[in-house]
């Protein structure tokens, strides 16, 4: 599992257990498999939702790392099979599904366009925000690109410069990088050991996922009132991987190569990107829209028509 699974599976049991401690009334060490009852967890996630006001997508992870627990304890003590069962026959909760945030392409230009290239913070800031638009890169991916992972090309007219990136599970996966991104990579890399991290903190240690995601707050901060509509958007480092999986489908890109890029394993999961994007849906509702009628007279407006049935 990745690092953010294991957290996550770290965080439910250091919330579950004591909690089970609570309601059994006995110490933790004294627990055994079957305290966690149903029960127990249908008790657990009402306290998710009511006592710490957590959100129903938050419940339903935390049920997924319950029932995975489940699964291993089945695996492991057939004698549980049945417990298991009762633990995994709890059903996740129903949530609204809110619509995937991108920027558009106006948006992320004055993105772009934010840090200061006079200062040598804000050429980094510039290549991180022009490396993740590219890329599609998540945030802790952009983090742990590594100056080996580049492939920069000495002609890139010519031949074509890629990065190799690592994605969830160590998945490994090779984006095309542009001329732009190319140039700006080969000035922050010159000299440096392969073994090194591309992006950088001020102290010359590497980037962690939170300082990119402070990086891109700190740029929308600043051009919120540049462009009013960035005010209604929440945005992440993920909003601007959202925005490059749109634009690339705008472009007339395939799904699957769209999956391929963003390093997903189901083309499900890319398909959020059709659903969202109201420019295409616009275009492709534009073909089926009719022609323009005229309405049609009435035939007891007709004066000729009635002229001549009189006339019978």
């Amino acid at each position: 599992m990745s690092l953010g699974t294991q957290r996550s599976y770290r965080d439910t049991l250091a919330l579950l257990i004591p909690f089970v401690a609570r309601q059994t009334r006995k110490r933790i060490d004294d627990l055994n498999v079957v305290h966690v009852s149903a029960d127990s967890v249908r008790r657990f996630l009402v306290y998710l939702e009511n006592g710490r006001k957590c959100a129903i997508s938050t419940r339903n992870q935390r049920l997924a790392a319950i029932h995975s627990l489940a699964h291993f304890v089945a695996l492991h003590s057939p004698e549980h099979l049945a417990w298991c069962g009762e633990i995994c026959a709890i059903p996740f909760k129903k949530c609204t599904q809110t619509p995937v945030t991108y920027l558009e392409k106006a948006e992320i230009e004055v993105l772009l366009a934010a840090p200061n290239l006079r200062s040598a913070q804000g050429q980094r800031d510039h290549l991180l925000l022009l490396f993740l638009y590219n890329t599609g890169a998540r945030a802790d991916e952009a983090a742990q690109v590594l100056v080996r992972d580049l492939n920069l090309a000495h002609v890139p007219s010519r031949d074509l410069s890629w990065v190799r990136i690592r994605g969830k599970g160590n998945k490994l996966r090779n984006c095309p990088l542009w001329s732009q991104t190319v140039y700006e990579l080969r000035l922050t890399t010159e000299g440096r050991e392969p073994a090194e991290h591309v992006f950088l903190n001020r102290y010359g240690r590497s980037l962690t996922r939170f300082g990119v995601y402070h990086l891109v707050k700190r740029h929308i901060a600043r051009v919120r009132g540049e462009m009013p509509s960035l005010a209604k958007k929440n945005v992440s480092p993920h909003t601007v991987r959202h925005s490059s999986a749109t634009h690339l489908l705008r472009s007339g890109l395939d799904i699957n190569t769209i999956r391929d890029w963003l390093g997903h394993v189901s083309v499900n999961t890319t398909n959020i990107y059709a659903a969202v994007d109201l420019e295409t849906k616009a275009k492709a509702i534009a073909h089926c829209e009719p022609g323009v009628t005229t309405p049609a007279r009435r035939w007891s407006r007709d004066k000729g028509l009635m002229t001549f049935l009189r006339s019978l």
